[in-house]
């Protein structure tokens, strides 16, 4: 397997457009593989380094090949969905950790554990807004 890094954020757009030159060209490729815990990478699987080179050329947003070949145990822990482990439960207080409302102090309203998102309400606004982030953008405040 081969790690070619890409723009972060372009992974599935990268990975649409092989799939298409894959299939347009015939190329020996056994799978290309995007997760969204490893930004800026796209792993192809392939017998040879040329032809994932072949493949790639032309290619907007792929920025280089990385040296060295990965082992699929490598990859393993990146492909497989873990679920947070939180004990958090509605009505707790939480800080948001990541994005727009980064630094936000909320109330938890609502956990979905099998998207792995909460809906929470921001506390320190004039009107309670309800918003809806993933579990791992969230830090438990001391009650």
């Amino acid at each position: 397997m081969f790690a070619y890094r890409v723009t972060a954020g372009q992974e599935s757009i990268v990975a649409d457009l092989l799939q298409e030159k894959i299939k347009k060209t015939r190329a020996p490729i056994a799978a290309l593989i995007v997760s969204p815990r490893l930004k800026g990478y796209l792993i192809v699987e392939a017998s040879n380094e040329v032809e994932v080179k072949r493949l790639t050329a032309g290619v907007p947003h792929v920025k280089g090949v990385l040296s060295k070949t990965i082992s699929l145990g490598e990859i393993t822990e990146l492909l497989e969905s873990k679920p947070q482990e939180l004990t958090l439960v509605k009505g707790d207080l939480i800080e948001i950790t990541s994005g727009p409302f980064k630094g936000e102090k909320a109330k938890v309203v609502r956990i979905d554990k099998e998207k792995e998102e909460v809906t929470v309400e921001l506390v320190e606004v004039a009107v309670p807004i309800p918003v809806t982030i993933k579990l791992g953008t969230i830090k438990p405040l001391p009650q």
